[in-house]
């Protein structure tokens, strides 16, 4: 279901709160997704009247957005939440809130309602759009637990704070219909849903008029887009669309699901040029028996297959991935052959991580658990063999020019700006803030651990 966000929420909360000078800060945890959901809601508060800060102590409202994608993440906002406890006793008018994907767990959200008393407003990931009446709520000195399983929907029009810059993300669908036995994802977001073309284009060219010129399309599983919906638009088509956007320069897009990454998609990446070629290509494992007890959907082989169509139709096309160590059942067997696919497909970067048990999932029920002592020793040497492999990466760029948006500048060191190449490689290089931005062109000279370091092309060495 679609559904316009109505404004008179926000407009008699601002009414309520003229007066107050309220500040609030926003602590964000897990993915983009988490990230952009942030921003919606800084949009929202920012629309009421608030004014954002940084400082736990100047605020009147914090509010941790929450990821419960691995065990260490609920164990970090338990200690956050726990730290409060002082500031919230000095400053008692003080607003404390959780959201996000841990809290769309009810057991999970109940428990934390329970604990901590002192916390006043807990809401689930489909309850974004009601964030100004549950703060209603809350300002009238009632508690507020809100977590819905079954109200499941878009909403448009909803405001935004973006941190500024050049670049954005832009979420084209949300929720997951895959079920991947270790995840929680699909249970929290719910399942697939995608936005209307229209809707999405009618954001971006928003955003280009704003002075945005790269766009990150964010999606659980972006090749799904369209599925849902009967108006025959699929992820490429969506994503020639875009790139017939004025003033978008370069287009992203995240996460790929090797399942269904098809030859059209291929074709649009090789063919449409503001279409950066870099393709976030989660494989989990290179092991067979381990990917059919993930419910992966995809052989080794069948993944080895799409990376060489990639490499044949994208000479320069460059792969990142992601891939978890210790699932249950994991041998040693299992694990080498994740390694020798690491050091086959030559990735420039991977996320690893340690499985972890997540309730719920079909994989925290299964036998043949791996120790910990295991899964730490495998995540290091496959950090050890990826970063071999960045390094190799690295190396074949020395000499080249390329145009990099030039994210930012190192506070410290060397009075180095970085930025990226289209195909997401990170570059070092001289230069001052008011770079930031913009593109330049830059040579690499040399290689950092995970990175590239060079010079604007047009400067002495």
């Amino acid at each position: 279901m679609h559904q316009e966000f109505e404004r008179i929420s926000l407009d008699m909360l601002r009414s309520e709160l003229a007066d107050r000078n309220m500040r609030y800060t926003i602590e964000t945890y897990g993915c983009q997704m988490n990230v952009r959901d942030s921003e919606i809601i800084a949009g929202m508060l920012d629309a009421v009247g608030m004014k954002s800060t940084e400082d736990r102590s100047e605020a009147d409202l914090i509010l941790f957005n929450t990821c419960c994608v691995r065990d260490h993440a609920e164990k970090r906002l338990l200690g956050n939440i726990g730290a409060l406890r002082p500031l919230k006793e000095a400053k008692p008018g003080l607003v404390i809130g959780v959201c996000g994907c841990m809290m769309q767990q009810k057991e999970v959200a109940e428990k934390l309602y329970r604990r901590f008393p002192f916390v006043d407003i807990i809401f689930g990931t489909h309850m974004l759009d009601r964030l100004p009446d549950m703060l209603k709520t809350v300002f009238s000195g009632e508690r507020v637990l809100a977590v819905s399983a079954d109200d499941i929907h878009i909403t448009e029009g909803l405001p935004s704070h973006r941190p500024g810059g050049s670049s954005a993300f832009v979420n084209i669908m949300y929720g997951c219909n895959n079920y991947c036995t270790y995840c929680i994802v699909p249970y929290v977001r719910g399942p697939e849903r995608s936005r209307t073309p229209a809707s999405i284009l009618d954001e971006i060219r928003a955003l280009a008029s704003s002075g945005y010129s790269e766009i990150t399309l964010l999606g659980q599983n972006v090749n799904s887009y369209g599925l849902d919906r009967k108006d025959n638009t699929t992820f490429p088509e969506l994503l020639k669309q875009v790139s017939e956007v004025d003033g978008i320069r370069r287009i992203r897009f995240m996460t790929s699901h090797p399942k269904d990454l098809s030859d059209e998609l291929i074709r649009a990446i090789a063919t449409l040029p503001n279409v950066c070629h870099h393709v976030h290509l989660p494989v989990q494992s290179g092991s067979n028996s381990i990917l059919r007890r993930m419910n992966r959907k995809y052989t080794r082989e069948q993944y080895l297959a799409i990376v060489k169509k990639l490499h044949e139709a994208i000479p320069d096309v460059e792969l990142t991935t992601d891939i978890i160590v210790g699932f249950p059942g994991e041998t040693e067997e299992d694990f080498l052959e994740t390694m020798s696919l690491v050091a086959d497909v030559g990735y420039a970067a991977a996320f690893t991580f340690k499985y972890s048990p997540r309730q719920g999932t079909s994989a925290a029920k299964m036998s043949e658990q791996i120790s910990e002592k295991e899964k730490q020793d495998r995540l290091q040497r496959l950090n050890a063999l990826q970063l071999e492999m960045t390094q190799k990466n690295n190396e074949k760029y020395i000499g080249v020019s390329g145009e990099v948006l030039v994210e930012g500048c190192e506070e410290k060191g060397e009075g180095l700006a970085f930025g990226k190449f289209s195909n997401f490689k990170m570059v070092y290089f001289p230069g001052t803030p008011d770079l930031i931005g913009t593109y330049q062109r830059v040579v690499v000279e040399r290689t950092r651990r995970n990175s590239l370091v060079g010079r604007m092309e047009g400067e002495d060495k």
